[in-house]
């Protein structure tokens, strides 16, 4: 194996780097002819109970784009089974529940997470990766309280979480309750994912843009601050994310975190004049990725621009791969990364 990649890890915690550093959001599968195959076999739940076939699709990116980590090939949703939610994964919908979680007394009903017991076939596929397999640090990552219990309460996804906000604010005891659940599920998975080779840590709160400041800071904020308090003692990058949440990366800024994520919507340099201090990850738009090389090409060197004045940045999407998206563009805009930021960082000195 060629020598470990650290790169990311430096970025991460604002230290001095040879060449920015990327991955992409569902860079695991999606738009790979190779995975396209084996989805023709199996879900995604089948894919990630099967280790050896599970770390072959989370490393295919490194191998196939050369990316500077890979992420675990897995679905915000893999715990919940453990504490007792009937979920199933539908083409085309994405997670369904059968059994809503609505009242104090479905919350009660809720089990305690054992990774080990539930998920062993995740650690399995971590362990078989970072011990055998890769040469750049595998990111584990969790979903967020509010993300999750979004799907939860409301039964699948949505489009203005209604059921959400409404038991959120009519029903507070009910709703830090299942904060607290979710929480220490959250806490406990990403604890055995580290422990069993995980280099870094994403937690994606991708629905929570739906809520405005102030609620955040009432309703999500002290959970979100308990939850990353307690992974600092694992002493490994922890990155936070979110889609459509612009107006919260203060809020986050504040976290006991390493980097903040962006999504396209929200330009770094922006971000650095709204206060955010801590290094940064993102923001090209995916949707880019269809356009004209020349475009790619324009955009990329303005996010690496101005990634070079955060305290750190790691490139990445504003979002995720979607399938259209050729893997040539993805290797080709890997390499222009690698180098165009090589050179930026070697005539500042």
């Amino acid at each position: 194996m060629t020598k470990f990649n650290d790169t990311l890890l430096r970025a991460a915690r604002g230290e001095k780097v040879e060449h920015t550093p990327v991955w992409y959001m569902r860079q695991a599968g999606r738009s790979q002819p190779e995975y396209r195959e084996i989805k023709k076999k199996y879900s995604l739940e089948e894919i990630t109970m099967q280790p050896e076939l599970c770390a072959y699709v989370t490393r295919l990116p490194v191998e196939n784009y050369n990316v500077d980590a890979a992420i675990l090939y897995k679905d915000i949703v893999t715990p919940l089974p453990g504490i007792g939610i009937d979920v199933q994964i539908k083409a085309g919908v994405g997670p369904v529940i059968s059994n809503p979680v609505r009242t104090v007394a479905d919350i009660e009903k809720l089990g305690e997470f054992n990774a080990e017991e539930h998920t062993p076939f995740v650690l399995k596929t971590i362990e078989m990766l970072t011990k055998q397999q890769l040469n750049v640090p595998l990111i584990g990552f969790a979903g967020a309280p509010f993300t999750l219990a979004s799907y939860m309460i409301e039964g699948g996804p949505s489009k203005n979480y209604n059921k959400t906000k409404s038991l959120m604010v009519s029903e507070p005891k009910a709703w830090f309750a299942l904060m607290d659940k979710l929480a220490d599920m959250i806490i406990v998975d990403i604890r055995a994912q580290v422990k069993a080779g995980a280099k870094a840590v994403q937690i994606f709160d991708s629905w929570v843009g739906a809520l405005n400041v102030a609620d955040y800071r009432v309703f999500i904020k002290p959970v979100m601050t308990r939850i990353f308090t307690t992974l600092r003692e694992e002493n490994i990058p922890l990155i936070q994310f979110g889609v459509g949440a612009s107006h919260l990366v203060n809020e986050w800024n504040d976290l006991p975190i390493d980097v903040v994520g962006l999504d396209w919507r929200l330009p770094i340099n922006e971000a650095l004049a709204k206060g955010v201090n801590k290094p940064v990850q993102g923001n090209l738009d995916p949707a880019l990725l269809l356009a004209d090389w020349s475009i790619i090409e324009e955009r990329a060197k303005d996010i690496i621009d101005q990634g070079l004045e955060a305290k750190g940045h790691i490139f990445n999407l504003g979002h995720g791969v979607f399938p259209e998206v050729d893997p040539e563009v993805l290797k080709r805009l890997t390499a222009f990364i690698h180098e165009y930021s090589a050179k930026q960082i070697a005539a500042r000195g």
